[in-house]
């Protein structure tokens, strides 16, 4: 019998990798009865999915095991994990896709997804794609101002983690705000 653990995990990898093929796939190439119908089939999966709780975030650990498929990537992307009242993440979603070493966010941007979402919370994650994640004075600033902005409206920055290949950073847990 699995573990519950593991089965959250499979789930998480399973998310993780149809949001990837979601990015990656290029749907043009399809002829055109095929392309719609993998159009309803992929609108349909997101859906689906987008309503299920992805885990309780206990803390920068979680976050980097529900977010080390950014990782790897070539560019930078910023996402947000959107929180309930419970902390539970409820939907994932990529404010942002930079270059190799920069990825342009406003906070306009990512509260106006927080609050279409009704987000209790958010978490912050962005990738550095030399894998080293050590935040740049760029990545302290906008952790401060997104910090700023979530007070104001009442919605909790709750963490900002850069994840790399050589692991993750906690701007939280190393006391930025």
């Amino acid at each position: 019998m699995l573990h519950e653990s593991k089965i959250h995990d499979a789930e998480v990898i399973f998310m993780n990798t149809f949001e990837f093929i979601v990015r990656e796939t290029d749907l043009s190439v399809l002829p055109a009865s095929r392309r719609k119908v993998a159009e309803i089939l992929i609108k349909l999966l997101q859906e689906t999915l987008s309503g299920a709780d992805l885990a309780k975030v206990n803390g920068p650990r979680d976050v980097y095991r529900l977010t080390s498929d950014m990782a790897f990537l070539d560019h930078e992307e910023f996402v947000v994990l959107f929180l309930n009242a419970k902390n539970r993440v409820f939907k994932r979603k990529t404010v942002s896709v930079g270059t190799l070493d920069a990825s342009v966010v406003h906070p306009r941007e990512v509260f106006k997804a927080a609050i279409q979402a009704s987000a209790a919370g958010i978490i912050c994650v962005h990738n550095h794609p030399s894998g080293d994640p050590a935040p740049s004075e760029a990545d302290i600033e906008l952790t401060r101002r997104l910090t700023e902005a979530g007070n104001l409206i009442g919605i909790q920055v709750v963490d900002h983690v850069i994840v790399g290949r050589d692991g993750y950073y906690s701007l939280k847990e190393h006391g930025h705000f």
